[in-house]
């Protein structure tokens, strides 16, 4: 059974609070108004459980990702943050999952009978734990794919708009003389921000990326987690990730998923990334951060 009480705080407890504590306060977040001062949240989940035939893998989740932030889902593995997260587009459709509850993108109920998946995934882009490029196609044509798969047709729109999507990417200035090349030519990390260039090029509103720098070596991911600073000002970012200190230096908040006794996946705690690390206000989510259980 889970132990739902944290330890009494010790001087590796405190140092490691205070620690993630001033991560997030010099990190994106700190500069970023509070939660309920943001406007109409880009997505809302009420009463989400995702389940895959018996198994239940996360449910009773409710919450609202605020435009232009960056959302960041914690929790140890097999928690359900990736099944919330790909439940967003629709991706279980695919795999045999089943989603209860109402998602909402804006206005758009995701899983309404009248609501295609193509048209939330036009809105709803999707980076996932490893690069995947597409290995036969070059770095240029890896990037309009998606607006080609959408009808895209006119060479000098398709040109214009890998053009931006690279520039988002902070990749043109390195891919600019060799778009014909390969994309399977680049490093890891620049494979990762192509892959990202290539959700953006729809232009989606929402930006999906499941623990996109765990392939990744330091330098890659840093460059990757300046990009999501950036790219917050654009677009509703949510990632998920098991790294404590990048959630701190890159989420302007912060959800907490842990298993319950009975081993399914819960939202336990959501807040400012600030608060989540420095004063949270459920005892397992301070026993989490600290390292005490997960």
């Amino acid at each position: 059974m889970t132990d739902r009480s944290a330890p009494a705080p010790d001087a590796t407890t405190a140092t490691l609070t205070a620690t993630l504590a001033e991560e997030a306060r010099q990190g994106h977040g700190a500069r970023r108004p509070a939660l309920e001062l943001m406007g109409p949240p880009a997505v809302t989940l009420r009463d989400v459980a995702v389940s895959f035939g018996d198994h239940v893998a996360v449910r009773d989740t409710t919450l609202a990702l605020a435009t232009n932030r960056v959302t960041a889902l914690v929790g140890p593995s097999g928690c359900g943050k990736t099944s919330v997260l790909r439940a967003v587009n629709r991706l279980h459709d695919h795999t045999g999952g089943k989603v209860d509850g109402t998602i909402r993108l804006g206005d758009i109920d995701v899983y309404a009978s009248d609501t295609s998946p193509e048209l939330v995934r036009s809105k709803v882009g999707m980076v996932f734990q490893r690069p995947n490029p597409f290995p036969t196609m070059s770095i240029f044509d890896n990037v309009v794919a998606g607006l080609r798969f959408n009808g895209v047709r006119s060479k000098a729109l398709l040109a214009e708009a890998g053009e931006a999507a690279l520039r988002h990417a902070a990749l043109w200035d390195i891919v600019k003389d060799r778009l014909r090349d390969p994309a399977v030519r680049l490093s890891g990390g620049q494979q990762q921000r192509l892959c990202i260039a290539r959700a953006l090029a729809v232009e989606p509103e929402v930006l999906l990326m499941d623990e996109p720098c765990s392939a990744l070596d330091p330098v890659a991911t840093r460059k990757i987690e300046a990009l999501i600073t950036e790219l917050a000002q654009h677009l509703t970012v949510v990632i998920v990730t098991h790294n404590m200190f990048q959630a701190a230096r890159v989420s302007d908040d912060t959800a907490v998923f842990l298993l319950g006794e009975d081993r399914v996946g819960e939202l336990v705690e959501m807040g400012p990334t600030s608060e989540i690390f420095g004063s949270p206000r459920d005892e397992r989510t301070l026993a989490y951060v600290t390292g005490h259980i997960g």
